[in-house]
């Protein structure tokens, strides 16, 4: 149109009768509106949670009071850069596999694993992770350059201690979670342990899914100096994930919402029944 009025001296009106174009259509100036404190908002929240995408950005905003629509959401994100760029590839399934039972109710079953890492000067460490598989809820991430089996016992007794009994434990067949102790843990607690299949961590799927987000959103952004400054950022990052961190399966509810929303009269009993067991046994009763 301005090539055609410019060229050839003619009006708008004739420019658009001779293309077949409307002169609404050329005269329209988009209104959008300024979106440069949300734009601000969005990039602070992405470099604070720089492995998060633009979905669980929008819940954070929404939290805030931001509510965005989700394809105005997408296009800010994307013309703000703000990709997640993925970390390598990974294996893919073939063939089909039988789905997991699901739990249908905190405490039914715990899932366990260990992660490895290593501090600035080299030093390896290892991070036992329990997580409940129905709420996605961390239990507990504990950090040490050893755990062993009785280590392990001791750490699963705190948290009995604050969650009451689960009905399960899952784990694979590591020496730690395989040893006496374990055995005997699981005995004296009347705690069912279930074994996956070795070479199957698919059987582990939440627990795996967990430490793929420990890695990705924790591990792999944080240069450890030393033990006590590993362990600090492991409680903070696990007081953020079951508290504040929006979780996918849960349609955006954190984990430690889903634990308070499914709690029922019978767990509050058990709960008090197990605390008074392990006063019990602290006293030598």
């Amino acid at each position: 149109m301005a090539h055609a009025q410019e060229v050839h001296g003619i009006s708008q009106r004739r420019a658009c009768s001779l293309v077949g174009a409307e002169r609404t259509s050329i005269r329209y100036q988009a209104r959008r509106p300024d979106d440069a404190a949300v734009r601000a908002r969005l990039r602070e929240l992405a470099a604070e949670r720089r492995r998060f995408g633009y979905r669980r950005l929008g819940i954070l905003l929404a939290r805030e009071g931001t509510r965005l629509n989700h394809k105005r959401l997408r296009r800010l994100y994307t013309e703000e850069k703000l990709q997640v760029r993925r970390r390598g590839g990974r294996k893919r399934a073939v063939g089909t596999r039988a789905p997991m039972v699901l739990p249908q109710a905190p405490n039914q079953r715990w899932s366990l694993d260990f992660v490895s890492d290593a501090l600035a000067d080299g030093r390896r460490f290892r991070i036992l992770a329990v997580v409940d598989d129905f709420s996605r809820e961390c239990l507990a991430l504990v950090a040490d350059t050893s755990l062993s089996g009785v280590r392990v016992a001791r750490e699963l007794d705190a948290v009995l201690g604050r969650r009451g009994q689960p009905q399960v434990c899952v784990s694979d067949n590591g020496t730690e979670l395989t040893s006496n102790a374990i055995l005997k843990w699981s005995q004296d607690r009347q705690v069912e342990w279930h074994y996956i299949s070795p070479g199957k961590p698919q059987q582990n799927a939440f627990v795996e899914s967990f430490n793929g987000r420990l890695r990705d959103e924790c591990l792999n952004e944080t240069l450890f100096t030393s033990l006590h400054h590993a362990r600090a950022v492991l409680a903070r990052w696990q007081a953020d994930y079951n508290h504040v961190r929006p979780h996918s399966a849960h349609q955006g509810i954190t984990p430690a919402e889903v634990g308070r929303r499914t709690i029922t009269p019978w767990m509050m009993k058990d709960l008090a029944n197990t605390a008074t067991a392990a006063a019990n046994n602290r006293s030598g009763l």
